[in-house]
């Protein structure tokens, strides 16, 4: 896929680990102009720890605010780091400066696109369920994976339609610039069994544990 050029000895291989990683970058992290510095920003301390033990990345987490008092401010934790190494990668496989709009489709192996999913949905995504209230019987579920730019999820949605046969729905947010690609019980079923793999994978766990706690309530009622 890439040329062996000497800065790539200096990265990690592909592996599942990596490609979650990569995830993450996409949807949280940011890269400057001068082709050295990286930045991960995230309100869970769970992925800054995530990103700096499989990047291996020894620097120090910092926290910033965003937003007024008065409408509610957010406090995140933010990584900073140099890797030109790693800069000039994530160029490769399709990552620039000022991404959030303009990111197409990432280069990632066929084979550890969902581990790339999880990240991207751990950095971006949201998951909820609830009962309809027309049918009290009836509990739905859904997966979303969110971004600024709809070429990426419109690239999204085609891989997955390729890998595992769903369709999902990709729409524009009413007065946001943001775009929803979301997928509802039994496709989403799908994807979820395709992203956690095993038990032992990086994730954020309180994402993770509400898929469980869906999938448990949907064991009592019905079948995915």
């Amino acid at each position: 896929m890439h040329k062996n050029v000497k800065w790539r000895k200096k990265l990690p291989p592909w592996s599942p680990d990596f490609a979650y990683a990569i995830g993450l970058l996409v949807t949280d992290g940011s890269i400057s102009k001068d082709g050295r510095h990286i930045v991960f920003t995230s309100k869970d301390r769970q992925l800054i720890g995530h990103i700096a033990q499989i990047l291996r990345v020894n620097g120090k987490v910092g926290r910033k605010s965003s937003g007024a008092l008065t409408t509610g401010e957010r406090r995140y934790y933010y990584l900073q780091f140099s890797n030109v190494a790693l800069y000039r990668f994530l160029n490769t496989i399709g990552i620039h400066p000022n991404k959030t709009k303009t990111i197409r489709q990432v280069l990632i192996p066929s084979r550890y696109f969902f581990h790339f999913l999880r990240g991207h949905f751990d950095g971006d995504g949201t998951f909820y369920y609830y009962h309809d209230p027309r049918w009290t019987t009836s509990f739905l579920y859904y997966l979303v994976f969110i971004s600024a730019s709809y070429r990426h999820l419109a690239w999204i949605r085609d891989t997955l339609q390729q890998l595992t046969d769903v369709k999902g729905s990709l729409v524009k947010k009413k007065n946001h610039g943001i775009y929803k690609l979301g997928y509802a019980k039994r496709e989403a079923y799908r994807i979820i069994q395709k992203m956690y793999p095993t038990n032992d994978v990086p994730c954020l766990t309180r994402k993770r544990l509400k898929i469980e706690r869906a999938l448990a309530i949907l064991e009592q009622s019905d079948k995915p």
